[in-house]
């Protein structure tokens, strides 16, 4: 994975923060498919994810429709629910405008 590349300011970025029960192999590949149909979503920018004790995945967006949107995907609304009943010990979203960017 690589640092995300997104246009001109502002967007929206989303940040999921996670603390996993169990980690297992059916949590990464359900983990790998969300980012790829993620990816395919109309207004997603780009993705970027680390997890050590902490998990923190930041997805990249044009608006908050496109946000909304996505919360709503059906097979996305089926991640979200086996996450809360069997990968979860405790999670967070938070939805920000990106006002101001910089780096190399």
């Amino acid at each position: 994975m690589s640092i995300a590349t997104t246009p001109a300011t502002p967007y929206y970025a989303v940040i999921f923060t996670s603390l996993l029960s169990e980690p297992n192999s059916a949590y990464g590949d359900m983990a790998d498919a969300m980012v790829a149909l993620a990816a395919q979503q109309p207004g997603f920018l780009g993705i970027e994810s680390a997890r050590e004790s902490v998990g923190i995945t930041v997805s990249y967006w044009e608006g908050l429709e496109a946000i909304a949107a996505w919360k709503k995907n059906a097979a996305h609304l089926v991640a979200q629910q086996r996450g809360r009943e069997n990968w979860y010990a405790a999670y967070r979203v938070r939805i920000c405008r990106v006002e101001r960017e910089y780096g190399l």
